[in-house]
């Protein structure tokens, strides 16, 4: 059967995308970033699985203020790069497995999870800026990808809650699929940042830390956290953080911690990043 073993959080900010895009990645701003994920990038070539579910938010390229869906599964063979006003990234277009995802949309949805379903869609940083974080500047993504596109942009956006009890929903479809696939998991965004408002650059470096620590051994108990306390402690766009707990959640109950990483500052943003491993992985 097919098998979730590992997750993946990384931030997944534009501007670490335009570097890597214009050749800065060395530079003295960004080269503390990018040494961050070289072990990821050696440990990604060793473990290239079958299929990443990559869960990201859309920034008003696919959807718009008027067609906002709080879960939007890609189910196509194939996600072109969006422009978002400066052209698409010079990155491959994603490859997606589409019978994986009719799976997937099927044993959610009967598990009474409301999907939007998407057939087409344009991918955007969200999605992209992890990939050329882990995999560099390839001809081709080394593997197919499944995009979960979660509303964190406009209000109300899903509980952690919710988001949690999605990632065991996944894992429970992807168990049930019949065919021998290696899959992983990546929750995208965050970690603290405000990029409006007084509060323009907060970065809260301690809650940060505690909810990484968190992510790994008190999982159940970080998915009751509420909007307020996102808000109040990592930034209006801390909130991203809950797609992090529908990585956590496909993990199962034990998940080891791999490597850490972060850094402040990335952009105006605090970069996150992990790799977790499933304990439970079945035989």
């Amino acid at each position: 059967m097919a098998r979730i073993t590992h997750g993946l959080t990384t931030s997944h900010i534009p501007a670490v995308g335009a570097a890597i895009d214009l050749g800065k990645t060395q530079e003295p701003y960004w080269k503390p970033v990018f040494d961050g994920y070289e072990w990821t990038k050696a440990w990604a070539k060793e473990n290239v699985p079958d299929v990443v579910i990559l869960v990201y938010n859309d920034h008003a390229s696919a959807f718009t203020p008027e067609l906002v869906p709080t879960f939007a599964l890609g189910c196509a063979d194939e996600f072109p790069p969006a422009d978002e006003g400066y052209g698409p990234r010079p990155v491959p277009v994603v490859q997606g497995r589409a019978d994986l995802a009719a799976h997937l949309a099927e044993g959610l949805i009967l598990d009474e999870f409301d999907l939007t379903l998407m057939y087409r869609m344009e991918v955007d940083h969200g999605l992209t800026v992890p990939l050329s974080l882990v995999y560099g500047q390839p001809d081709a993504w080394p593997t197919t990808i499944i995009p979960l596109a979660v509303n964190v942009v406009q209000y109300p956006p899903p509980t952690g809650h919710r988001c949690f009890m999605l990632g065991k929903a996944i894992r429970r479809a992807v168990e049930q699929f019949d065919a021998n696939l290696n899959v992983h998991i990546w929750g995208t965004g965050g970690m603290s940042h405000q990029l409006q408002g007084p509060r323009a650059g907060f970065i809260n470096t301690p809650w940060d830390s505690a909810f990484m620590d968190r992510l790994v051994k008190d999982p159940d108990g970080l998915s009751a956290l509420k909007h307020l306390e996102y808000v109040r402690e990592a930034g209006a766009e801390g909130i991203e953080l809950v797609m992090w707990l529908i990585m956590r959640g496909a993990l199962g109950p034990e998940a080891e911690e791999l490597y850490r990483f972060y850094h402040v500052p990335g952009s105006n943003t605090a970069v996150g990043h992990m790799v977790l491993q499933s304990v439970e992985t079945p035989a």
